[in-house]
Protein backbone atom coordinates (compact mmCIF):
# COMPACT_ATOMS: atom_id res chain seq x y z
CA UNK A 1 0.00 0.00 0.00
CA UNK A 2 2.82 2.34 0.44
CA UNK A 3 3.97 1.78 -3.10
CA UNK A 4 0.61 2.31 -4.54
CA UNK A 5 0.63 6.03 -4.56
CA UNK A 6 4.14 5.75 -6.89
CA UNK A 7 2.08 3.93 -9.03
CA UNK A 8 -0.91 5.74 -9.35
CA UNK A 9 1.07 8.76 -10.54
CA UNK A 10 2.33 7.39 -13.54
CA UNK A 11 -0.67 8.02 -15.41
CA UNK A 12 -3.76 10.47 -15.18
CA UNK A 13 -6.52 7.36 -14.65
CA UNK A 14 -4.62 5.91 -11.67
CA UNK A 15 -6.62 8.88 -9.88
CA UNK A 16 -9.19 6.62 -10.47
CA UNK A 17 -8.26 3.82 -8.31
CA UNK A 18 -7.12 6.17 -5.54
CA UNK A 19 -9.46 4.18 -2.99
CA UNK A 20 -8.89 0.91 -3.04
CA UNK A 21 -11.96 0.34 -0.89
CA UNK A 22 -14.32 1.47 -4.39
CA UNK A 23 -12.73 -1.48 -6.09
CA UNK A 24 -13.74 -3.75 -3.66
CA UNK A 25 -17.50 -2.52 -3.50
CA UNK A 26 -17.33 -2.61 -7.00
CA UNK A 27 -16.39 -6.18 -7.78
CA UNK A 28 -18.43 -7.37 -4.27
CA UNK A 29 -21.61 -5.97 -7.12
CA UNK A 30 -20.47 -8.81 -9.96
CA UNK A 31 -22.90 -11.57 -10.38
CA UNK A 32 -21.24 -14.58 -9.67
CA UNK A 33 -21.70 -16.13 -13.27
CA UNK A 34 -19.32 -13.29 -14.22
CA UNK A 35 -16.47 -14.74 -11.99
CA UNK A 36 -13.71 -16.00 -13.39
CA UNK A 37 -12.58 -18.51 -10.94
CA UNK A 38 -16.19 -20.18 -10.05
CA UNK A 39 -16.36 -20.57 -13.70
CA UNK A 40 -12.93 -22.89 -13.26
CA UNK A 41 -13.80 -24.77 -10.51
CA UNK A 42 -16.96 -25.67 -11.79
CA UNK A 43 -15.47 -26.90 -15.00
CA UNK A 44 -13.17 -28.48 -13.13
CA UNK A 45 -15.07 -29.96 -10.52
CA UNK A 46 -17.60 -31.53 -13.89
CA UNK A 47 -14.64 -32.43 -16.00
CA UNK A 48 -15.45 -29.79 -18.94
CA UNK A 49 -13.13 -28.22 -21.43
CA UNK A 50 -14.36 -24.35 -21.60
CA UNK A 51 -12.89 -22.23 -24.70
CA UNK A 52 -11.36 -19.15 -24.41
CA UNK A 53 -9.96 -16.81 -27.61
CA UNK A 54 -7.46 -13.72 -27.20
CA UNK A 55 -9.41 -10.56 -28.76
CA UNK A 56 -8.51 -6.69 -28.29
CA UNK A 57 -8.66 -3.56 -30.10
CA UNK A 58 -8.35 -0.25 -29.58
CA UNK A 59 -11.35 1.31 -29.34
CA UNK A 60 -13.99 0.79 -26.77
CA UNK A 61 -17.10 0.57 -28.39
CA UNK A 62 -15.47 -1.40 -31.44
CA UNK A 63 -14.09 -3.43 -28.31
CA UNK A 64 -17.82 -4.33 -27.05
CA UNK A 65 -19.06 -5.37 -30.27
CA UNK A 66 -15.99 -7.68 -30.72
CA UNK A 67 -16.81 -9.37 -27.64
CA UNK A 68 -20.39 -9.52 -27.79
CA UNK A 69 -19.59 -11.63 -31.16
CA UNK A 70 -17.42 -13.72 -29.28
CA UNK A 71 -19.55 -14.34 -26.40
CA UNK A 72 -21.81 -16.63 -28.58
CA UNK A 73 -19.40 -18.98 -29.46
CA UNK A 74 -17.03 -19.29 -26.07
CA UNK A 75 -17.15 -19.67 -22.35
CA UNK A 76 -14.22 -16.88 -21.59
CA UNK A 77 -13.68 -13.61 -22.56
CA UNK A 78 -10.26 -12.22 -23.33
CA UNK A 79 -9.22 -8.52 -23.21
CA UNK A 80 -5.98 -8.20 -25.04
CA UNK A 81 -3.95 -5.50 -24.09
CA UNK A 82 -1.94 -3.57 -27.20
CA UNK A 83 1.92 -3.30 -26.95
CA UNK A 84 2.11 -0.11 -25.76
CA UNK A 85 0.67 -0.59 -22.73
CA UNK A 86 2.45 -3.40 -22.07
CA UNK A 87 5.71 -1.46 -22.44
CA UNK A 88 3.94 1.21 -19.89
CA UNK A 89 4.45 3.77 -23.19
CA UNK A 90 0.69 5.49 -22.60
CA UNK A 91 1.65 8.52 -24.40
CA UNK A 92 2.16 6.35 -27.34
CA UNK A 93 -1.23 3.98 -26.38
CA UNK A 94 -3.02 7.44 -26.42
CA UNK A 95 -1.82 8.34 -30.09
CA UNK A 96 -2.84 5.05 -31.38
CA UNK A 97 -6.29 5.85 -29.89
CA UNK A 98 -6.42 9.19 -31.72
CA UNK A 99 -4.90 7.90 -35.37
CA UNK A 100 -7.96 4.81 -34.40
CA UNK A 101 -10.62 7.47 -33.77
CA UNK A 102 -9.84 9.38 -37.32
CA UNK A 103 -9.48 5.91 -39.10
CA UNK A 104 -12.49 4.09 -37.67
CA UNK A 105 -10.75 1.74 -37.28
CA UNK A 106 -8.39 0.52 -34.50
CA UNK A 107 -4.80 0.99 -35.31
CA UNK A 108 -3.11 -0.37 -31.84
CA UNK A 109 -3.38 -4.53 -31.31
CA UNK A 110 -5.26 -4.68 -28.21
CA UNK A 111 -7.18 -2.52 -25.82
CA UNK A 112 -5.40 0.06 -23.97
CA UNK A 113 -7.13 -0.51 -20.51
CA UNK A 114 -5.25 2.28 -18.60
CA UNK A 115 -5.92 5.14 -20.92
CA UNK A 116 -9.62 4.57 -21.39
CA UNK A 117 -9.43 4.22 -17.75
CA UNK A 118 -11.90 3.14 -14.69
CA UNK A 119 -15.58 4.67 -15.63
CA UNK A 120 -15.11 3.14 -19.43
CA UNK A 121 -13.80 -0.06 -18.62
CA UNK A 122 -16.63 -0.63 -16.15
CA UNK A 123 -18.86 -0.12 -18.94
CA UNK A 124 -17.69 -2.69 -21.00
CA UNK A 125 -17.36 -5.09 -18.14
CA UNK A 126 -21.03 -4.34 -17.44
CA UNK A 127 -21.50 -4.35 -21.43
CA UNK A 128 -21.03 -8.73 -21.50
CA UNK A 129 -21.96 -11.88 -19.41
CA UNK A 130 -20.08 -14.06 -18.91
CA UNK A 131 -16.01 -14.08 -17.17
CA UNK A 132 -13.46 -11.15 -18.31
CA UNK A 133 -10.09 -11.90 -18.24
CA UNK A 134 -7.10 -9.38 -18.96
CA UNK A 135 -4.22 -11.25 -21.35
CA UNK A 136 -1.40 -9.06 -22.05
CA UNK A 137 2.70 -9.57 -21.65
CA UNK A 138 3.28 -6.72 -19.03
CA UNK A 139 6.98 -6.94 -17.21
CA UNK A 140 5.19 -3.75 -14.98
CA UNK A 141 1.78 -4.35 -14.89
CA UNK A 142 1.41 -2.85 -11.84
CA UNK A 143 -1.14 0.38 -12.81
CA UNK A 144 -2.99 -1.94 -15.48
CA UNK A 145 -3.48 -4.25 -12.48
CA UNK A 146 -4.96 -1.45 -10.70
CA UNK A 147 -7.39 -0.41 -13.03
CA UNK A 148 -8.79 -3.53 -14.67
CA UNK A 149 -9.57 -5.54 -11.39
CA UNK A 150 -11.58 -2.13 -9.92
CA UNK A 151 -13.23 -2.22 -13.51
CA UNK A 152 -14.66 -5.80 -12.84
CA UNK A 153 -12.04 -7.76 -14.60
CA UNK A 154 -11.82 -11.28 -12.43
CA UNK A 155 -8.75 -13.00 -14.02
CA UNK A 156 -5.47 -11.52 -14.67
CA UNK A 157 -2.85 -13.44 -16.87
CA UNK A 158 1.20 -12.98 -16.79
CA UNK A 159 4.21 -13.51 -14.06
CA UNK A 160 7.52 -11.94 -13.09
CA UNK A 161 9.08 -14.58 -15.54
CA UNK A 162 6.38 -14.90 -18.18
CA UNK A 163 5.80 -11.82 -18.99
CA UNK A 164 9.56 -10.58 -19.09
CA UNK A 165 12.13 -13.76 -20.54
CA UNK A 166 10.14 -14.51 -23.52
CA UNK A 167 8.59 -10.35 -24.42
CA UNK A 168 11.25 -8.25 -23.02
CA UNK A 169 15.04 -7.78 -23.86
CA UNK A 170 16.58 -5.43 -20.47
CA UNK A 171 13.78 -5.30 -17.68
CA UNK A 172 15.61 -6.88 -14.47
CA UNK A 173 14.55 -10.12 -13.46
CA UNK A 174 14.63 -8.16 -10.00
CA UNK A 175 12.35 -5.79 -10.71
CA UNK A 176 9.79 -8.08 -12.94
CA UNK A 177 9.59 -10.60 -10.35
CA UNK A 178 8.97 -7.04 -7.60
CA UNK A 179 6.48 -5.96 -9.78
CA UNK A 180 4.46 -8.91 -9.92
CA UNK A 181 4.77 -9.70 -6.21
CA UNK A 182 2.77 -5.92 -6.29
CA UNK A 183 0.26 -7.38 -8.39
CA UNK A 184 -0.61 -10.61 -6.66
CA UNK A 185 -0.30 -8.94 -3.61
CA UNK A 186 -3.16 -6.78 -4.54
CA UNK A 187 -4.90 -9.60 -5.68
CA UNK A 188 -4.21 -10.97 -2.22
CA UNK A 189 -5.74 -7.90 -1.06
CA UNK A 190 -8.88 -8.30 -2.90
CA UNK A 191 -9.26 -11.67 -1.62
CA UNK A 192 -8.92 -10.56 2.13
CA UNK A 193 -11.75 -8.40 1.17
CA UNK A 194 -13.77 -11.91 -0.19
CA UNK A 195 -13.27 -11.43 -4.16
CA UNK A 196 -11.72 -14.37 -5.64
CA UNK A 197 -9.49 -13.18 -8.55
CA UNK A 198 -8.10 -15.92 -10.49
CA UNK A 199 -4.31 -15.68 -11.79
CA UNK A 200 -2.83 -17.26 -14.62
CA UNK A 201 0.88 -17.59 -15.32
CA UNK A 202 1.51 -17.37 -19.23
CA UNK A 203 2.54 -21.13 -19.85
CA UNK A 204 3.59 -21.10 -23.87
CA UNK A 205 6.68 -18.69 -22.73
CA UNK A 206 8.20 -18.09 -26.14
CA UNK A 207 5.93 -20.86 -27.92
CA UNK A 208 8.99 -22.20 -29.76
CA UNK A 209 9.99 -25.71 -28.55
CA UNK A 210 9.73 -25.36 -25.14
CA UNK A 211 10.29 -28.52 -23.43
CA UNK A 212 7.44 -28.95 -20.88
CA UNK A 213 9.62 -29.72 -18.28
CA UNK A 214 10.70 -25.93 -18.15
CA UNK A 215 7.40 -24.32 -18.71
CA UNK A 216 5.98 -26.39 -15.83
CA UNK A 217 8.97 -24.90 -13.60
CA UNK A 218 8.29 -21.44 -14.50
CA UNK A 219 4.36 -22.14 -13.99
CA UNK A 220 5.04 -23.57 -10.16
CA UNK A 221 7.48 -20.80 -9.46
CA UNK A 222 4.77 -18.27 -10.47
CA UNK A 223 2.20 -20.13 -8.72
CA UNK A 224 4.06 -20.15 -5.61
CA UNK A 225 4.85 -16.35 -6.09
CA UNK A 226 0.95 -15.96 -6.40
CA UNK A 227 0.01 -17.82 -3.42
CA UNK A 228 2.93 -16.54 -1.34
CA UNK A 229 1.30 -12.97 -1.62
CA UNK A 230 -2.55 -14.27 -0.83
CA UNK A 231 -4.04 -15.63 -4.27
CA UNK A 232 -6.38 -18.36 -3.88
CA UNK A 233 -7.48 -19.24 -7.67
CA UNK A 234 -4.22 -20.41 -10.17
CA UNK A 235 -4.30 -21.80 -13.30
CA UNK A 236 -1.25 -23.28 -14.59
CA UNK A 237 -1.01 -23.29 -18.34
CA UNK A 238 0.48 -25.21 -21.06
CA UNK A 239 1.33 -24.26 -24.93
CA UNK A 240 0.51 -27.00 -27.35
CA UNK A 241 3.77 -28.93 -28.54
CA UNK A 242 1.96 -31.24 -31.13
CA UNK A 243 3.10 -34.57 -30.08
CA UNK A 244 -0.18 -35.75 -28.43
CA UNK A 245 1.85 -38.14 -25.98
CA UNK A 246 3.43 -35.85 -24.30
CA UNK A 247 0.82 -32.90 -24.61
CA UNK A 248 -1.14 -35.45 -22.86
CA UNK A 249 1.64 -36.20 -20.27
CA UNK A 250 2.57 -32.55 -19.65
CA UNK A 251 -0.91 -31.48 -18.75
CA UNK A 252 -1.36 -34.49 -16.45
CA UNK A 253 2.12 -34.22 -15.07
CA UNK A 254 1.48 -30.18 -14.41
CA UNK A 255 -1.40 -30.64 -11.96
CA UNK A 256 0.03 -33.08 -10.13
CA UNK A 257 3.69 -31.16 -10.00
CA UNK A 258 1.67 -27.90 -8.77
CA UNK A 259 -0.12 -29.68 -6.36
CA UNK A 260 2.30 -31.44 -5.15
CA UNK A 261 4.73 -27.97 -4.89
CA UNK A 262 1.62 -26.23 -3.40
CA UNK A 263 1.09 -28.49 -0.61
CA UNK A 264 5.18 -29.09 -0.09
CA UNK A 265 5.49 -25.18 0.87
CA UNK A 266 2.18 -25.41 3.12
CA UNK A 267 -0.91 -24.16 0.78
CA UNK A 268 -3.95 -26.32 0.73
CA UNK A 269 -6.53 -23.35 0.78
CA UNK A 270 -6.45 -22.94 -3.13
CA UNK A 271 -8.41 -23.81 -6.06
CA UNK A 272 -5.92 -25.40 -8.84
CA UNK A 273 -7.47 -25.22 -13.21
CA UNK A 274 -5.25 -25.97 -16.08
CA UNK A 275 -5.26 -23.74 -19.13
CA UNK A 276 -3.93 -25.48 -22.83
CA UNK A 277 -2.93 -23.05 -25.30
CA UNK A 278 -3.25 -24.22 -28.85
CA UNK A 279 -0.43 -24.34 -31.39
CA UNK A 280 1.99 -21.17 -30.71
CA UNK A 281 3.87 -21.51 -32.97
CA UNK A 282 3.69 -20.88 -36.87
CA UNK A 283 0.94 -21.16 -38.58
CA UNK A 284 -0.39 -22.72 -42.24
CA UNK A 285 -1.56 -19.69 -44.53
CA UNK A 286 -4.19 -22.04 -45.76
CA UNK A 287 -6.97 -21.45 -43.76
CA UNK A 288 -8.95 -25.15 -44.57
CA UNK A 289 -5.24 -26.53 -43.29
CA UNK A 290 -4.68 -23.91 -40.15
CA UNK A 291 -8.02 -25.30 -39.15
CA UNK A 292 -6.70 -28.65 -38.85
CA UNK A 293 -4.32 -27.39 -36.70
CA UNK A 294 -6.84 -25.65 -34.49
CA UNK A 295 -9.01 -29.03 -34.15
CA UNK A 296 -6.12 -31.08 -33.23
CA UNK A 297 -5.32 -28.85 -30.24
CA UNK A 298 -9.22 -28.43 -29.07
CA UNK A 299 -8.98 -32.36 -28.86
CA UNK A 300 -6.25 -32.77 -27.74
CA UNK A 301 -7.12 -30.15 -24.18
CA UNK A 302 -10.55 -31.98 -24.33
CA UNK A 303 -8.67 -35.20 -23.83
CA UNK A 304 -5.87 -34.57 -21.80
CA UNK A 305 -8.29 -32.87 -19.07
CA UNK A 306 -7.38 -29.24 -19.17
CA UNK A 307 -9.97 -27.12 -17.62
CA UNK A 308 -9.64 -24.58 -20.51
CA UNK A 309 -8.39 -24.11 -23.91
CA UNK A 310 -6.97 -20.84 -25.37
CA UNK A 311 -7.69 -21.14 -28.53
CA UNK A 312 -6.34 -19.45 -32.69
CA UNK A 313 -8.15 -18.04 -35.48
CA UNK A 314 -7.56 -19.52 -39.48
CA UNK A 315 -6.23 -16.05 -39.59
CA UNK A 316 -3.12 -16.60 -37.28
CA UNK A 317 -0.83 -16.92 -40.48
CA UNK A 318 -1.73 -13.35 -41.42
CA UNK A 319 -1.86 -11.64 -37.84
CA UNK A 320 -4.95 -9.85 -35.40
CA UNK A 321 -8.31 -11.67 -37.10
CA UNK A 322 -11.64 -10.34 -37.83
CA UNK A 323 -14.02 -11.19 -35.34
CA UNK A 324 -15.58 -13.97 -37.81
CA UNK A 325 -12.36 -15.61 -38.20
CA UNK A 326 -12.08 -16.12 -34.25
CA UNK A 327 -15.77 -17.16 -34.30
CA UNK A 328 -14.40 -19.61 -36.87
CA UNK A 329 -11.85 -20.84 -34.36
CA UNK A 330 -13.63 -21.13 -31.78
CA UNK A 331 -16.32 -22.82 -33.80
CA UNK A 332 -14.11 -25.45 -34.51
CA UNK A 333 -12.98 -26.14 -31.01
CA UNK A 334 -15.94 -26.39 -29.76
CA UNK A 335 -17.49 -29.19 -32.36
CA UNK A 336 -14.22 -30.98 -31.26
CA UNK A 337 -14.60 -30.28 -27.25
CA UNK A 338 -18.22 -31.70 -27.96
CA UNK A 339 -17.12 -34.81 -29.46
CA UNK A 340 -14.38 -35.70 -26.97
CA UNK A 341 -15.85 -34.78 -24.16
CA UNK A 342 -16.82 -38.31 -23.16
CA UNK A 343 -13.55 -39.71 -24.17
CA UNK A 344 -10.91 -39.05 -21.79
CA UNK A 345 -7.34 -40.08 -23.08
CA UNK A 346 -7.07 -43.69 -22.30
CA UNK A 347 -5.07 -45.52 -19.75
CA UNK A 348 -1.36 -45.58 -21.68
CA UNK A 349 2.05 -46.78 -20.91
CA UNK A 350 4.22 -44.07 -23.44
CA UNK A 351 1.85 -41.42 -21.39
CA UNK A 352 2.59 -42.60 -18.53
CA UNK A 353 6.61 -43.04 -18.72
CA UNK A 354 6.13 -39.40 -20.39
CA UNK A 355 4.45 -38.18 -17.36
CA UNK A 356 7.64 -39.58 -15.05
CA UNK A 357 10.24 -38.11 -17.18
CA UNK A 358 8.74 -34.90 -17.08
CA UNK A 359 8.22 -35.16 -13.21
CA UNK A 360 11.86 -36.11 -12.63
CA UNK A 361 13.12 -33.32 -15.14
CA UNK A 362 10.96 -30.26 -13.74
CA UNK A 363 12.09 -31.84 -9.48
CA UNK A 364 15.38 -31.72 -10.64
CA UNK A 365 15.25 -27.82 -11.75
CA UNK A 366 13.51 -26.89 -8.84
CA UNK A 367 15.52 -28.75 -6.17
CA UNK A 368 18.29 -26.32 -7.70
CA UNK A 369 16.19 -23.19 -7.83
CA UNK A 370 14.77 -23.34 -4.01
CA UNK A 371 18.92 -24.25 -3.36
CA UNK A 372 19.78 -21.41 -5.09
CA UNK A 373 17.72 -19.57 -2.78
CA UNK A 374 18.07 -21.05 0.45
CA UNK A 375 14.49 -21.25 0.66
CA UNK A 376 13.22 -17.68 -1.12
CA UNK A 377 11.79 -18.78 -4.20
CA UNK A 378 12.09 -15.19 -5.56
CA UNK A 379 15.80 -15.09 -4.92
CA UNK A 380 16.52 -18.64 -6.33
CA UNK A 381 14.59 -17.70 -9.46
CA UNK A 382 17.24 -15.09 -9.97
CA UNK A 383 19.88 -16.68 -9.30
CA UNK A 384 18.49 -19.74 -11.07
CA UNK A 385 18.53 -17.06 -14.32
CA UNK A 386 21.98 -16.01 -13.77
CA UNK A 387 23.24 -20.03 -13.57
CA UNK A 388 21.11 -21.17 -16.77
CA UNK A 389 19.92 -23.26 -14.15
CA UNK A 390 16.49 -21.75 -15.46
CA UNK A 391 16.70 -21.23 -19.30
CA UNK A 392 13.96 -20.53 -21.76
CA UNK A 393 15.02 -21.46 -25.60
CA UNK A 394 14.23 -18.59 -27.89
CA UNK A 395 14.24 -15.85 -25.17
CA UNK A 396 15.38 -12.63 -26.31
CA UNK A 397 16.00 -11.54 -21.97
CA UNK A 398 19.36 -10.36 -21.45
CA UNK A 399 19.54 -12.50 -17.98
CA UNK A 400 18.31 -15.34 -19.98
CA UNK A 401 21.25 -17.73 -20.93
CA UNK A 402 19.96 -19.47 -24.31
CA UNK A 403 21.99 -21.87 -23.78
CA UNK A 404 19.38 -24.85 -23.86
CA UNK A 405 18.38 -26.05 -27.35
CA UNK A 406 15.37 -28.14 -27.84
CA UNK A 407 14.71 -30.45 -30.96
CA UNK A 408 11.83 -32.68 -32.08
CA UNK A 409 12.39 -36.64 -31.72
CA UNK A 410 11.71 -38.85 -34.11
CA UNK A 411 8.11 -39.18 -32.80
CA UNK A 412 7.62 -35.75 -32.84
CA UNK A 413 8.24 -34.79 -28.57
CA UNK A 414 10.43 -32.22 -27.42
CA UNK A 415 13.96 -33.19 -26.44
CA UNK A 416 16.93 -31.48 -25.45
CA UNK A 417 19.48 -31.06 -28.43
CA UNK A 418 22.45 -29.30 -25.81
CA UNK A 419 21.23 -28.94 -21.83
CA UNK A 420 23.77 -25.50 -20.94
CA UNK A 421 23.54 -25.56 -17.63
CA UNK A 422 20.49 -26.92 -17.02
CA UNK A 423 20.67 -29.41 -14.34
CA UNK A 424 18.87 -32.68 -15.71
CA UNK A 425 20.17 -36.09 -14.27
CA UNK A 426 23.31 -37.60 -16.23
CA UNK A 427 20.68 -40.74 -16.86
CA UNK A 428 18.27 -38.32 -18.52
CA UNK A 429 20.66 -36.40 -20.47
CA UNK A 430 21.26 -39.43 -22.43
CA UNK A 431 17.74 -40.66 -22.78
CA UNK A 432 17.44 -37.24 -24.60
CA UNK A 433 20.54 -37.95 -26.42
CA UNK A 434 19.06 -41.58 -27.98
CA UNK A 435 16.16 -40.14 -28.39
CA UNK A 436 17.77 -37.16 -30.56
CA UNK A 437 20.44 -40.01 -32.28
CA UNK A 438 17.14 -42.39 -33.06
CA UNK A 439 16.17 -39.43 -35.54
CA UNK A 440 19.27 -38.05 -36.54
CA UNK A 441 19.74 -42.09 -37.95
CA UNK A 442 16.36 -42.48 -39.46
CA UNK A 443 17.11 -38.94 -41.74
CA UNK A 444 20.72 -39.98 -42.55
CA UNK A 445 22.03 -36.72 -41.16
CA UNK A 446 23.87 -35.15 -38.09
CA UNK A 447 22.02 -34.19 -34.57
CA UNK A 448 22.78 -30.22 -35.38
CA UNK A 449 20.88 -26.80 -34.89
CA UNK A 450 19.43 -27.22 -38.40
CA UNK A 451 17.38 -29.93 -37.14
CA UNK A 452 16.18 -26.93 -34.60
CA UNK A 453 15.50 -24.95 -37.65
CA UNK A 454 13.41 -27.38 -39.63
CA UNK A 455 11.17 -27.65 -36.50
CA UNK A 456 10.09 -24.56 -35.84
CA UNK A 457 9.11 -24.19 -39.77
CA UNK A 458 7.61 -27.81 -40.13
CA UNK A 459 4.15 -26.99 -39.38
CA UNK A 460 3.67 -24.20 -41.20
CA UNK A 461 4.91 -26.40 -43.91
CA UNK A 462 2.14 -28.70 -43.02
CA UNK A 463 4.30 -30.95 -40.97
CA UNK A 464 5.01 -31.60 -37.20
CA UNK A 465 8.91 -32.69 -37.74
CA UNK A 466 11.20 -30.81 -39.89
CA UNK A 467 12.18 -33.95 -41.99
CA UNK A 468 14.85 -32.53 -44.82
CA UNK A 469 13.09 -32.92 -48.65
Amino acid sequence: MSERHGVLETWPTGKDVTHFEDGVKYQQTIPENKNFARALRIADEQGITLSQPRAGVALLDEHIALLKVLEQECDLLPTTIDAYTRLNRYEDAAVGIQKSLEAGTSKLNGLPVVNHGVAACRHLTESLQKPLQVRHGTPDARLLAEISLASGFTSYEGGGISYNIPYAKRVTLEKSLRDWQYCDRLIGLYEEHGIRINREPFGPLTGTLIPPFMSHAVAIIEGLLALEQGVRSITVGYGQVGSLTQDVAAVKALRELSHDYFHQQGYDDYELSTVFHQWMGGFPEDEAKAFSVIAWGAAVAGMAGATKVITKSPHEAFGIPTAAANAQGLKASRQMLNMVRDQPFPACRAVDLEVELIKREVRAVLDRVFALGNGDIARGTVLAFEAGVLDIPFAPAACNAGKMTPVRDNAGAIRILEPGAVPLPDDILAMHHDFVAARASVERRPASFQMVVDDINAVSHSKLIGRPE
